[in-house]
């Protein structure tokens, strides 16, 4: 069976299956019948109204303190819930706030007890907090806590209190008559010494204006000097100012002639600039380009030269290199025919030497007769006849030939008519 509570009460379950007992403080919790028990108590704030009556305070003056405490079982706090359970189960609600009112007022009576009347009157605040942290401290342990506690009223059956605040009064009002005759006093003398204040002030003041006034005088005089002497100064700085203002503005003409001069300067140079760079870029640059050409073509003649020279050199090392090897096979070719023929000659011996005699004949004759043969014209000159002359140097030149063969049969010492007719053979 679901049991439920509200906020301001607690429930506490017991019996089978809740060993501790299971509590609940506002909310709801499943109960089985006859196997377990539920139980509730309040969480509700009570009020209490703690009276201490003729409790004699620490002079031993009788007095009687009324305080009002607000205090309720925490709920929330599941130890003091606990304890106040084991306390308080089965009592009413003002059971509850009976024991938890001694338990206060206790306290209350303690404290009083320790404390003057003056104390306990003068700071009521003193000692609601004491009231309130000693019950606090002992209504915890009973699962109760202290809400609030405020001291509510303070008296007495001696009029002790009474009495105090006659002689308060009459402190106060005698106070008030010290006062007030001090206030009066007081008054007259500050009025006293206002009015003298005040004829001091106006005769300060008539002092202070006829000072014053004579500084004024004094200050202006000065003034007046000082103002012509400026007026003065003035003029004179005017005049100056003028003549410094033409002399500026005659250096002012002059440094604009200047710059106007080197304005004409500057574009008289660059005019020159101008012309040098047009002369350059006419003639200077052309003749440049030109003799970079001419550079040009000068190395390239020098490079073709270069190269026509290797090739011919190149051409003659391989022509000599073929003459060479013409030499040479004409040498071999020759050399083989002259060993046939020095073969031959040993096998003919002067038949061949006649041979070849016979065949240089011609030759020797040709190389005798080239001068002859290269002039174009002969002149004979004599004292005598030409035709006499032409004569003789034909008929000598027969002599020549028919001596001829016996010069070449004296030199190799062969008969060339018996030799005649082995010619044949060698050939």
């Amino acid at each position: 069976m679901f049991y439920t509570c509200g906020p301001n009460e607690a429930m506490v379950v017991s019996g089978f299956g809740r060993s501790p007992p299971l509590m609940i403080a506002g909310g709801r919790v499943f109960v089985f019948p006859c196997i377990q028990q539920i139980q509730r108590i309040t969480l509700n704030t009570l009020t209490l109204n703690v009276k201490s009556d003729k409790v004699y305070t620490r002079h031993g003056v009788p007095i009687s303190v009324t305080g009002i405490a607000q205090v309720k079982i925490q709920g929330q706090n599941k130890e003091m819930l606990a304890t106040a359970c084991q306390m308080f189960m089965g009592k009413s609600e003002a059971e509850v706030a009976q024991i938890a009112l001694e338990t206060l007022e206790g306290h209350q009576r303690a404290i009083i007890a320790h404390l003057t009347v003056e104390e306990i009157y003068q700071d009521r605040k003193k000692f609601s907090e004491q009231v309130f942290k000693v019950a606090s401290s002992d209504l915890v342990n009973m699962g109760i806590g202290v809400v609030s506690y405020t001291l509510k009223d303070v008296h007495d059956d001696q009029d002790y209190l009474h009495s105090l605040g006659k002689a308060r009064t009459a402190q106060v009002q005698r106070d008030a008559r010290i006062g007030e005759a001090q206030y009066k006093r007081d008054a007259v003398i500050r009025e006293a010494h206002a009015m003298q204040e005040k004829v001091s002030a106006q005769y300060k003041n008539e002092i202070e204006m006829a000072k014053a006034q004579r500084d004024y005088e004094l200050k202006k005089a000065a003034y007046d000097v000082e103002v012509n002497t400026k007026k003065a100064e003035s003029e004179m700085a005017y005049q100056l100012q003028v003549a410094k203002t033409k002399q500026r503005i005659e250096e002012e003409k002059m440094q604009v002639q200047v710059v106007e001069r080197a304005q004409q300067i500057t574009l008289q140079e660059q005019e020159i600039i101008r012309k040098e760079k047009e002369l350059e870029a006419k003639v200077k640059k052309p003749a440049e380009a030109e003799k970079y050409r001419l550079e040009k073509l000068a190395e390239a003649q020098r490079l073709q030269l270069i190269m026509e020279a290797e090739a011919e050199a190149e051409s003659v090392r391989m022509k000599g290199e073929a003459e060479a090897f013409a030499l040479e096979a004409k040498g071999r070719a020759e050399a083989e025919q002259m060993a046939k023929k020095a073969e031959a000659f040993k096998q003919y011996k002067d038949g061949a030497m006649v041979d070849m005699l016979l065949e240089k004949l011609p030759l020797m004759a040709e190389e005798i007769s080239k001068p002859l043969s290269a002039a174009q014209k002969v002149t004979m000159v004599s004292s005598g006849g030409s035709e006499v002359g032409a004569a003789k140097l034909a008929g000598e030149v027969l002599d020549i030939m028919t001596r001829l063969p016996t010069a070449v049969e004296k030199l190799t010492g062969v008969n060339i008519s018996q030799a005649a007719g082995s010619t044949t053979r060698v050939r």
